[in-house]
């Protein structure tokens, strides 16, 4: 039982059994705390559980929480490797009570684990308690049996806990074991209390009270427990190890290492390879959790973890990225507790090796400069902070590695210059923007990013958030409150909601926070990285400093997710369908629908568009998982990944992938691979449905699809149907008759409209003169003429009605004004013998005139014009006859 796993399971196991719900652990990045960089306590998830804030079904838990300590208060970075027990990463193991069970059955619980289940010897046991705590003394002393001289007070604060300056808090028991004689130290509260014989294991925080200011503290209505238990350090015990490093789950990853390197962990190369399977953990649970390097915020941390350990590498002479080739090893180990290890594994290792490839270049160009530059330094020298700054800003070599680089010379880094030359440098940035071309509204975010920096943000794992208001703006201003009724922007340390980019519109949903409220229309993505929230004040008043929850609007990001990963698919089916020129040329993905433009020089016929949507909903079906990857600009469009059209695209992107292909050369293949940094759902089947509605031309050589996804494509589907039904209750037949019906009634009524088209001939023809007209068979100038003026007849029929009178005649000219709801049209036919002298294309002429009109043309013998005013028909036709006398 002494493997880190079975330890693992055999703790929450106990709980479990003892009435404990066994809670998975949160993600390295808390949801619920924004002053934390990263999760680094078990209690992290809980925090609003016990200060009352949110129920949960349960009033015991027990968790193995990950927890990431390399950043901010919490950073033990620097010792990682050259300690028995500091590591970046590590596993928490605690029991909570929420209002249940207090001192006593916390102290019950844990004794009987370790001395019981864990079968640690009693004698090897010490704990101390807060020098005040006589309760907690006396129950160590009936349960455990301790006596007085292994029970020590503590008046420090290490034995008191406390949330903040306000809050709950308490005081602690912590359990420590000793290690043996051979082994330098004292116990707890000696003056070698220091050393590593003694080590404290386990830690038992009773929250018992509630500090109200720095002078008030007073009981707490539903007293709590809050432990912890570091995996790593029990295992140790367990195993009979007194170093971390040495356990199972490190040897393990140390071989994998060794192995990698064809170096031994001995010596100088021990601490090397430490450091490696320390970071490893780290770097890639990170990662797992969404954390990408970066050179602000959480990124910048992983990316200084992972640097880390890539100098190590370098140091055993590793000579290709060393990083990923672990992943396996570390996915054996521990993926089975941690199911987002495997889910991640591509993920981690693109990243891992994309990372240190781009590091290799920077390790060799800053090792270098840093060596030439303290070539002639001896140990306690100390490197001036412009040189260290131009490494960093320069090179890419953050200050932490160049430390770590001189720290086996015993030379110092000039920390404070370091920080001029940063402050410098900023300040020649702002002064830059000044003359950036910027919008007058625009140039306060340059500001805002300065002094707040990149906007974390979380929408890719999670909805809702807590976060810090960091910035206020109204009216492009900075502001130091808004209030309700106002239109306001709001930046946050850090956020879920996706600012509108590549298409995809901006989250919205609502902030909130002690006593105000904020409903969030849109979210935007400004001066490289700041997000901001854009909406109006409902409730209270608003300033910066406020500890907020963001939710976003869950049922409409829901809708963008499945619009944009359609997008994705649709495009892959055109270009199946039509041909790789397929090319985006843009898109909106919105809530209820999606849009997508691409290169095509002619219409898609309807046979087409239903290949496409077969195609790409054959995807959906396969429900898939949905991938991301980071890799580079160039190895991602040079593996077949497309970028979309008007993204801006740095050193490193985030690579979607969905589906296995088909049909064709792809088939068995990644579907469709695309750069894209937009959220998307997790399996193609959460798309639901695709169902496209429309295609036409948007400019020259450019078409356009609109579609329809999951709700929306079933109400769409919906409405057809409810239509055809009624289409056929009309026509009195079934749904499945109504094509047959419909093609009857087109022919019956074509046939009819010939029918009535002959007789209204028939009619013009047969009949006397109107509108002024003369009677058939009237001679002019000598010339045979007919001359008409008729309604209800189309004008494209009136020149079947002037052939007719051409024939009647023999031989002269005929002249038919049609009256079309006002307008006229007119057509003037020449009888074969006569168009050496007459020009019907004239003739048309004088009588469009006549009409209002102007132009016509046509033959000779046949000429057809327009004019607005029918009424003026017999003029027309008057106009005519004058013109055959005149000639």
């Amino acid at each position: 039982m002494s493997g880190v796993n079975e330890i693992r399971s055999a703790f929450l196991d106990y709980f479990k059994k003892n009435g404990h719900e066994v809670v998975a652990s949160s993600p390295l990045v808390p949801r619920n705390d924004p002053t934390l960089m990263f999760t680094n306590a078990g209690m992290v998830q809980f925090k609003n559980v016990f200060t009352g804030l949110e129920q949960r079904p349960y009033s015991r838990a027990a968790t193995s929480q990950k927890c990431v300590r390399a950043g901010g208060k919490h950073n033990d970075l620097d010792n990682v490797g050259y300690t028995a027990r500091h590591h970046t990463f590590f596993e928490m193991l605690g029991n909570f009570s929420f209002g249940d069970y207090f001192k006593d059955q916390a102290i019950e619980f844990a004794w009987n684990l370790i001395t019981r289940e864990f079968g640690l010897a009693k004698d090897r046991l010490t704990v101390t308690v807060y020098h005040t705590d006589d309760q907690a003394f006396d129950l160590w002393k009936k349960i455990a049996g301790l006596p007085d001289h292994k029970i020590i007070r503590i008046p420090t604060s290490d034995n008191f806990w406390a949330m903040g300056d306000t809050g709950p808090c308490g005081p602690c028991s912590e359990i420590f074991f000793d290690h043996g004689e051979h082994i330098p130290g004292g116990p707890p509260g000696s003056p070698d209390e220091d050393g590593d014989r003694f080590i404290e294991i386990w830690n038992l925080v009773f929250m018992q009270f509630e500090q109200i200011s720095k002078e008030e503290r007073i009981d707490l209505p539903r007293p709590s427990i809050d432990t912890g238990m570091g995996l790593e350090r029990i295992a140790a015990v367990l195993q009979g190890e007194h170093d971390n490093y040495d356990i199972d789950l490190f040897r393990t990853l140390i071989h994998a290492s060794e192995e990698a390197t064809g170096v031994k962990a001995e010596g100088k190369n021990r601490a090397s390879h430490r450091v490696i399977a320390d970071h490893l953990r780290a770097s890639s649970f990170l990662i797992a959790d969404g954390v990408l390097p970066s050179n602000e915020g959480r990124g910048y941390v992983l990316r200084r973890i992972m640097r880390r350990a890539m100098r190590h590498a370098q140091l055993l002479g590793a000579r290709d990225p060393l990083m990923y080739r672990l992943v396996p090893a570390l996915v054996r180990e521990m993926g089975q507790a941690y199911p987002e290890l495997v889910r991640g594994e591509p993920l981690i290792t693109e990243t891992l090796k994309l990372e240190e490839t781009r590091f290799r270049q920077t390790l060799a160009r800053g090792l270098g400069l840093l060596a030439d530059a303290t070539e002639n330094m001896s140990e306690g020298a100390r490197l001036d902070g412009e040189t260290a700054f131009k490494l960093y800003d320069t090179y890419g070599f953050p200050l932490d590695l160049t430390q770590d680089a001189l720290r086996q010379r015993g030379i110092s880094v000039d920390t404070d210059g370091f920080n001029a030359a940063m402050e410098r440098q900023k300040a020649e940035a702002r002064a830059s923007w000044a003359g950036s071309g910027e919008a007058a509204t625009e140039t306060v975010w340059f500001s805002v990013r300065d002094k707040t920096g990149a906007t974390e943000f979380l929408g890719y794992d999670t909805e809702v958030a807590e976060g810090v208001v960091l910035t206020v703006v109204k009216d492009g201003a900075e502001a130091a409150e808004a209030s309700a009724g106002e239109t306001v922007a709001i930046v946050v340390n850090q956020t879920p909601f996706y600012g509108e980019s590549g298409g995809q519109m901006g989250d919205t949903g609502t902030i909130t926070g002690e006593g105000f409220a904020i409903e969030v229309t849109d979210t935007q993505k400004k001066a490289d990285g700041l997000f901001v929230h854009l909406g109006r004040v409902t409730k209270g008043s608003v300033k910066p400093g406020a500890a907020v929850e963001l939710k976003v609007d869950h049922a409409r990001r829901t809708r963008l997710r499945s619009n944009h990963s359609a997008t994705h698919l649709v495009h892959e089916a055109l270009r199946e369908v039509l041909g790789t020129h397929v090319a985006q040329k843009g898109s909106l993905v919105a809530p209820e629908r999606l849009r997508f433009d691409f290169s095509h020089p002619k219409p898609i016929s309807s046979e087409e568009l239903e290949q496409v949507e077969l195609l790409a909903n054959e995807i959906v079906t396969q429900n898939s998982p949905v991938s991301t990857r980071l890799m580079t600009v160039d190895d991602a469009i040079a593996e077949g990944a497309m970028a979309l059209f008007g993204e801006k695209y740095g050193d490193e992107v985030r690579v979607v992938s969905m589906g296995t292909a088909l049909h064709g050369d792809k088939a068995g293949k990644t579907y469709s691979a695309e750069l894209c940094g937009g959220t998307h759902v997790a399996a193609t089947g959460d798309i639901g449905l695709i169902r496209l509605v429309s295609e036409g031309a948007v400019a020259a050589g450019v078409r356009r699809i609109e579609a329809l996804t999951g709700e929306a494509a079933r109400r769409h589907l919906d409405e057809q149907d409810r239509r055809l039904k009624a289409v056929a209750s009309a026509l009195k037949v079934g749904p499945g008759e109504v094509l047959a019906r419909v093609e009857a009634l087109v022919d019956e009524r074509k046939k009819l409209e010939r029918e009535l088209a002959d007789a209204r001939k028939k009619l013009a023809l047969g009949g006397g003169s109107s509108g002024g007209a003369e009677s058939a068979g009237e001679t002019v100038a000598g010339i045979g003429f007919l001359g008409k003026s008729v309604s209800g007849v189309a004008p494209k029929d009136l020149k079947g009605l002037a052939d007719e009178g051409k024939k009647s005649l023999g031989s002269g000219i005929v002249v038919f004004v049609g009256d079309t709801e006002g307008k006229a049209s007119v057509v003037v036919g020449v009888t074969d013998d006569l168009v050496q002298r007459f020009s019907a294309v004239d003739l048309v002429r004088v009588a469009s005139a006549a009409l209002g009109g102007q132009g016509g043309g046509g033959r000779p013998d046949m000429a057809q014009a327009g004019g607005p005013d029918a009424s003026k028909a017999g003029e027309a036709i008057a106009a005519v006859k004058a013109a055959l006398q005149a000639a």
